[in-house]
């Protein structure tokens, strides 16, 4: 009797996970247009078009859902994660050609980051060449930023679970943050807050632990750490 109470909690909790996936969020199509309801940001199955991930959409709990293409969209929010469209260079960091990568920091100069991986000639950090323009009131992904990086990004299908981070004003000049480059291009990113450039630079921070000094940014931003 045990095994069959064992094996209706895991399923429960599988699906109160899936259910757990609707987020509250809006996109911005491709005019502009704003559209509020929930999204999921990982779907399984394929997407409506080939070669470009994508995300589940509907206007409410009870709505039918609605696959939208990277092409369909600007950008959209998920709870409080933001999300830009841009082009992936070949062999890049993901097997579409058209996918999500995700705002964590909005700057100047930008910190993306995106599940996959870089082959070929990408581990260098190759340019993005696909630019969306940014920006609440210009159809761009606006005011759901800062809100961390644990939602899964891209679409369904992705073949590494990495979390590769990128820099740029825009995704159309997207490169990747190694090693060699990551004191200065984060000590750029993060330059608001003194305390975390001088823990950048001091190596308390590294590539290695890139979510750590992400969150400890936040809580600076937020004003949650005394300096």
């Amino acid at each position: 009797m045990r095994p069959i109470l064992i094996i209706l909690c895991l399923l429960l909790l599988f699906t109160t996970a899936r259910s757990q996936s609707w987020q509250p969020g809006t996109f911005y199509d491709v005019k502009g247009t704003k559209n509020t309801g929930l999204i999921r940001v990982d779907p399984r199955g394929k997407g409506p078009i080939k070669d470009e991930g994508f995300i589940e959409y509907k206007e409410n709990a009870k709505a039918d859902a609605i696959k939208l293409s990277a092409s369909d969209l600007r950008s959209f929010v998920a709870g409080r994660d933001s999300f830009i469209v841009a082009a992936a260079p070949k062999q890049g960091w993901s097997k579409f050609d058209l996918d999500f990568v995700q705002v964590v920091v909005d700057a100047p100069l930008r910190l993306f980051a995106a599940k996959g991986s870089v082959g070929g000639g990408g581990g260098s950090g190759s340019g993005i060449g696909f630019g969306v323009g940014g920006g609440a009131g210009t159809g761009g992904f606006g005011g759901g930023l800062g809100g961390g990086i644990s939602i899964p990004i891209g679409g369904s299908g992705r073949g590494s679970s990495k979390t590769l981070y990128f820099y740029g004003a825009n995704t159309a000049e997207m490169k990747l943050i190694t090693s060699e480059n990551f004191i200065d291009v984060m000590s750029e990113i993060m330059g608001d807050e003194p305390d975390v450039v001088e823990k950048i630079q001091t190596k308390k921070f590294g590539p290695n632990n890139m979510d750590k000094l992400i969150a400890y940014f936040k809580q600076v931003q937020a004003g949650n750490v005394k300096k």
